[in-house]
C-alpha cells in the first residue's frame, strides 16, 4: 500500500477491497447510531448520546469518503476539510450539551450504559481492525481511521463512566466522560483540517488534473 513503505505518495482509497471495507463499516456505524441513541435516551446518559453522535458522524464520514474515492486531490481534500469542520461542530455541541446537563443532573442507568458501551466497543473494534492497514492514507482516508479510533476510545470511556455512575451513584462520571469525548472530537478535527489544508496547498502548486 502506498504511504507505508517509504513512498511519499499516500494511499487515496482507489481499491475494491477498501470500498468493500467502507461499506461494511458504514453498515456497522449506522446500526450502532440507532441502537446507542435509543439507549442514551432510555438510560438518561449524556455519554451514550455523545457516543451515538460519533457513530452518526462516522456514518456520514465514511459515505463521503466512499463518494470521493478516485476524484482529484482537491476534491478529496475539500471533502476531508468538510468532515473536519463537521467533527469540530459535533465536539462543540457535545461540550455545550454537557454543560447544560450539569445544571439538570439526573442519575443515568448504569447497567444499560455499560451493556451498550460494551456492545458499541465490540462493533468499533471490528471497524478498527478492518481499517487498520489504511490508517496512513491521504486526508480523506485518514479521517476514516481517526473517526473509527475515536469510537473505540469513546466506547471504553462510556463503560468506565457507567462503572463510575454505579460506584458513586451520581451523574458526574457520565458528564466528565462526555466532556472528554468532546475534546477528542475537537482534537481529531484539528488533525483532519490541518492535513486537508496541507493537501490543498500542495494541489495549488501542481499542474491541473
Amino acid at each position: 500500500m502506498a504511504g507505508c513503505c517509504g513512498s511519499d505518495v499516500q494511499f487515496d482509497g482507489v481499491s475494491k477491497t477498501y470500498r468493500r471495507v467502507l461499506w461494511a463499516v458504514i453498515a456497522i456505524n449506522a446500526t450502532m447510531f440507532a441502537v446507542e441513541l435509543s439507549a442514551g435516551f432510555a438510560a438518561g446518559s449524556m455519554a451514550l448520546k455523545a457516543d451515538s453522535l460519533d457513530f452518526l458522524g462516522d456514518t456520514a464520514t465514511y459515505a463521503i469518503s466512499l463518494a470521493v474515492i478516485g476524484m482529484p486531490l482537491r476534491r478529496r481534500a475539500l471533502a476531508a476539510l468538510f468532515k473536519g469542520v463537521s467533527l469540530a461542530a459535533m465536539g462543540l455541541w457535545v461540550a455545550g450539551a454537557t454543560a447544560y446537563e450539569v445544571f439538570v443532573l439526573g442519575l443515568p442507568a448504569a447497567g444499560l450504559m455499560g451493556g451498550i458501551g460494551v456492545l458499541a466497543f465490540a462493533a468499533n473494534v471490528a471497524s478498527v481492525l478492518l481499517l487498520l492497514k489504511y490508517r496512513n492514507g491521504d486526508a480523506n482516508v485518514r479521517s476514516v481511521w481517526l473517526c473509527s479510533r475515536n469510537d473505540a476510545i469513546g466506547n471504553l470511556a462510556v463503560v468506565l463512566a457507567a462503572s463510575g455512575v454505579w460506584a458513586t451513584q451520581t451523574g458526574w462520571p457520565d458528564l466528565i466522560v462526555a466532556g472528554i469525548m468532546s475534546g477528542l472530537f475537537l482534537w481529531s478535527a484539528t488533525q483532519i483540517i490541518r492535513q486537508a489544508l496541507g493537501e490543498l496547498a500542495l494541489r495549488a502548486h501542481q499542474p491541473a488534473e
